[in-house]
Parts: structure tokens; C-alpha cells; sequence
């Protein structure tokens, strides 16, 4: 005999008496929590190129990372729109192309061309999320506007924090390599003691977990900005020990690498700004400990949202706003459209979703803002100049046609380069400063300049047009 449901009594006022199965409720329940906004924490690394671990980087210690790419999607083919901190982080967060935001350098404020454009944090903020940002998300000078608001966007946010640490206030004492260079575009740095907790990226890690927990009951866009490993390259010893300068791999070069290239290319001149092999493991070995000091942070954060109970409602994006040469063809840092400075180090990861797979198709950093307000459901006021993403996070090896087109300001000259699965292709100042074409899949360095070979002729007819069709002529 059929045993009947159990039932739980719910009185309505003091007359009806009505009779719900447990079925029923739990149903109801489910499809509460379906209906429960995520959270959205939003980490962006300052100067990061793809030397990580998940990205095959076997040398450099990123196990948070490693980690967090396990529990979401790893892009292996992300790219920036612009290698330099303010145009490309203004393009992120607006989701508009630089030649939209009209911001090439790191002084001017994107609303003074766009005063009206709906930023990512603020869709959310309009949407009834809380919106918090600890640390550089926008754009900072660093180390120079450390502990200040930089180019903040002050209606982004509900709460801002701005952390200065013992990196900030022990200046005097880094080691500058390149001299003549600034600290901020300079091969400097500093093994310091005392903790992580001392440090901005330290303070901004514990900040950012206090609002965590403070505000865990509601929505929120959580933006933690790191300022590392953008030079100088500071953090505490412990980090530098990881690395013996003796073993650190200098990336492979090649004689006369550079006769094909075009001088507009070029940032780092005279190569390596003149530094010797000892120096450049001196630099390189600081780099590389900052990023181990900002993957600790990382993971910090990773253990707060497990703490509180959030992992399984809470959307991560890891980004970095561009790549970063160490090295290769003699550059350094980013302002190249070489692939160590156009590719990005992008991993998200959705509640319930794909989890340790990698895509290889080509995407963009301006495909952040429209996966986002995809994923929870909101609609931006603005058209968006990205593509979802939502698709490949669901599978992927989907199919994708989407190029990425990345752009940099030379002088009074523009570089302006499309990079497909397979091919890179550069023209600096619409092909009359030089042409670029490289073939990854036999050519993953960028050693062989086949613009000028007569075999790829037919090719680089395409992707000229291709180049030509993610840079319409402005009015």
C-alpha cells in the first residue's frame, strides 16, 4: 500500500488550516536558492603575464591560482586591448575598445569622453549588489598614487579602500637596476622583512575579507585590486627564496632576432635597456616573488570565501590588464604587441559550473563585462563591444570565429594587431612603419616574420581584412 506524503501544518490567520508535503517545500526551497543573486568577486593582478603555474609555467610557484583555475574555466588565448594599465583596465570596465574610451595614456579620466557610460561595478551597484572596491582597480601610478584614489570612478562603488603598506612607505630603500628609469617603469626592487600583512597587497587581502564577511548575507561586487607584480618588484623575503637567482630561466633569444622586425615595435631600447645576463636573473627573480606574494593573497581569499560559506554563490573572475614581457626580443614590461605582452592570464569560475578545463579559443578582456552581466541576469544601458563568454564557460571547445584585437600608441603612431588561433598580424601605423605576421603553431616565440614571404601572401590578405574590420575608421 502507498504510504501517504508527510505533511506539516501551515495556518493562515486563525480560520484555514492547509496541508503542504515536504515535497512541495523542498521544491519551493530549491527554487528560492535558483533565484538567489550571485556574488561577484572580481581580482585583478597588476602587470601579470602568464609565468603561472596552470599556464605551464613549471618554474614560478602559483599554487592559489593553480588552484582556482581547478575549480572554473582557464582561457588560454586571452588578450588585452591595450598593454598599459589605464586604457586597457577603462576598456575592461566601460566594455568599450580604447578608440571608443579615447584613453591611450594614464592621465585622462574615461568620462571625459564617455561622462555617461554605465561602468561593470556600477550595472551592478544600480542592481542592488553592493559594490566595494579595496586597492587599484581603475587606474594608480605605482607606486606613486598608492594610498590615494587615482583615477577612481567614485560612482562605481558603494565603499572604497585605498591600503599603503610597508612596500609604499620603504621606497628609499628598493634597488633600482635601471636608473634612469622611474620606479614604476623601472627593473627595481626589495626583499623586505616583516609579513605579508605589512605589505598593500596584504592589507588589501584582509580588507577585502572583512567586507566579505560584513556584507555575506547580501549580493555584493567584490573588486580586489592587487598591486603586484607591477615593479618595483617588493615583497617579503620569503618570497625572493623561493627563486636562487642562479636557477632562474631566462627566456630563449635568438641571433639577430630583430632584423625583421619593425623599429616601431620596439619599447625596450637599447635591449634589455643595456642590463647583462646576471642583472636580468636579478630582475626576473623579483618578478617572479612578487607573483608568488600576490598568488598567496590569492589563495587567502579563495580560504575566506570557503570560510564563509560563499564558494558555492560566488562568481571569481582573475584577470591581469595586460601581459609583460621579461625578456623576449630583448623587451621588457608591457606597450608591445609582442604575445607576452598582448596575452592575459584570465580564469573564471561559476557556481555549479565547468570546473578544470581550459578553452583555447580567442577572447578578450572586453568580453569580461557582458559575461558577467549575462551570468546574473542585468542589463547594461549601453552596447557592449565584447562577446559573452557564457557560451565556452559552458563548453569550452565551442565553437568561437571571435578574433582579439589589441592596440598601442607609439608617439603619434598607432600598432594595431589581430591575433586568431593560429596567426598574430601587425600593422604599425596601417602598415606604412612596418607589417607583422607570425604563425604560432610552428612559431609559438615569434622569431620568424613571414609578412614579407610571398608564400603567405593569401593569408595576410585576410587578416588584413580582418584588421581592418576591428579598427572601422572614426569619425
Amino acid at each position: 500500500m502507498k504510504k501517504n506524503p508527510k505533511i506539516i501544518p501551515v495556518a493562515f490567520g486563525i480560520h484555514a488550516l492547509i496541508l503542504f508535503p515536504f515535497s512541495e517545500i523542498s521544491a519551493q526551497k530549491k527554487e528560492e536558492k535558483s533565484k538567489k543573486k550571485y556574488n561577484i568577486l572580481f581580482i585583478a593582478a597588476d602587470d601579470l603575464n602568464n609565468d603561472i603555474g596552470c599556464y605551464g609555467n613549471t618554474f614560478v610557484k602559483t599554487p592559489h591560482i593553480d588552484r582556482l583555475a581547478k575549480m572554473g574555466v582557464r582561457f588560454n588565448r586571452a588578450y588585452n586591448q591595450f598593454p598599459l594599465c589605464s586604457p586597457s583596465r577603462s576598456s575592461l570596465l566601460t566594455g568599450q575598445r580604447p578608440d571608443v574610451t579615447g584613453i591611450y595614456e594614464l592621465q585622462t579620466h574615461f568620462r571625459t569622453n564617455l561622462p555617461d557610460v554605465v561602468t561593470l561595478p556600477q550595472l551592478f551597484k544600480n542592481n542592488q549588489y553592493y559594490s566595494a572596491r579595496v586597492g587599484k582597480i581603475y587606474h594608480y601610478g605605482v607606486p606613486g598614487q598608492i594610498g590615494t584614489d587615482g583615477l577612481d570612478d567614485p560612482v562605481s562603488w558603494d565603499h572604497k579602500v585605498n591600503p599603503k603598506g610597508r612596500d609604499k612607505t620603504e621606497e628609499s630603500l628598493v634597488k633600482n637596476l635601471t636608473p634612469a628609469r622611474p620606479l614604476g617603469s623601472a627593473l627595481a626592487y626589495l626583499a623586505t622583512e616583516g609579513t605579508d600583512d605589512e605589505h598593500t597587497d596584504g592589507m588589501v587581502t584582509n580588507e577585502a575579507i572583512r567586507i566579505m564577511e560584513e556584507k555575506k548575507s547580501e549580493p555584493f561586487f567584490l573588486a580586489v585590486g592587487f598591486y603586484r607584480p607591477h615593479s618595483p618588484y617588493v615583497a617579503p623575503k620569503k618570497y625572493f627564496e623561493l627563486y636562487p637567482v642562479e636557477k632562474v630561466p631566462l627566456p630563449k633569444e635568438i641571433a639577430n632576432d630583430l632584423d625583421d622586425v619593425p623599429e616601431a615595435a620596439l619599447f625596450t631600447k637599447p635591449a634589455h635597456w643595456g642590463l647583462a645576463e646576471p642583472e636580468r636573473r636579478e630582475a626576473l627573480r623579483a618578478y617572479y616573488a612578487t607573483i608568488s606574494f600576490m598568488d598567496a593573497q590569492v589563495g587567502k581569499l579563495l580560504d575566506a570565501l570557503e570560510k564563509n560559506k560563499l564558494t558555492d554563490n560566488t562568481i571569481i573572475v582573475f584577470w591581469s590588464d595586460h601581459g609583460y614581457n621579461v625578456g623576449q626580443h630583448g623587451q621588457w614590461m608591457k606597450q608591445s604587441l609582442f604575445e607576452n605582452s598582448a596575452r592575459v592570464p584570465l580564469i573564471i569560475s561559476v557556481p555549479g559550473g565547468t570546473k578544470g578545463k581550459a578553452s583555447g579559443r580567442t577572447v578578450e578582456l572586453l568580453d569580461i563585462y557582458p559575461t558577467l552581466a549575462e551570468l546574473c541576469s542585468l542589463a547594461p544601458p549601453q552596447k557592449l563591444q565584447g562577446k559573452s563568454l557564457v557560451t565556452l564557460l559552458e563548453n569550452p571547445e565551442a565553437a568561437w570565429d571571435k578574433p582579439a584585437y589589441t592596440q598601442v600608441r607609439r608617439n603619434q603612431i598607432f600598432g594595431r594587431s589581430v591575433r586568431t588561433e593560429r596567426f598574430r598580424y601587425t600593422e604599425w601605423d596601417e602598415g606604412r612603419a612596418g607589417v607583422e605576421l607570425y604563425d604560432h603553431q610552428n612559431d609559438p616565440d615569434e622569431f620568424n616574420n613571414l609578412a614579407k614571404d610571398s608564400s603567405q601572401s593569401v593569408i595576410s590578405k585576410e587578416l588584413a581584412g580582418l584588421l581592418k574590420k576591428g579598427f572601422p575608421p572614426t569619425e
